[in-house]
């Protein structure tokens, strides 16, 4: 292995972790749109769940698909 195949594998295990975490973090800014400080007004806590199971199947499926992308 040389020199180049190294640095190469180290950037992108850095690269794949950043992009992961901008990837959780605009699925959880989209899920909490609405909400203000975590307030959630009356009747707004049925939606506010939907949006964060909706949230977490995304996570899943975008695990899944880098998953499917490393095969």
């Amino acid at each position: 292995m040389n020199m180049n195949q190294i640095i190469n594998m180290v950037v992108r295990m850095f690269m794949r972790k950043v992009i992961n975490k901008g990837v959780n973090a605009g699925i959880d800014y989209a899920t909490r749109r609405g909400a203000k400080n975590g307030e959630t007004g009356a009747g707004q806590g049925d939606l506010s769940q939907g949006a964060k199971d909706t949230g977490r199947r995304a996570r899943q499926a975008a695990k899944a698909m880098r998953k499917i992308g490393r095969m």
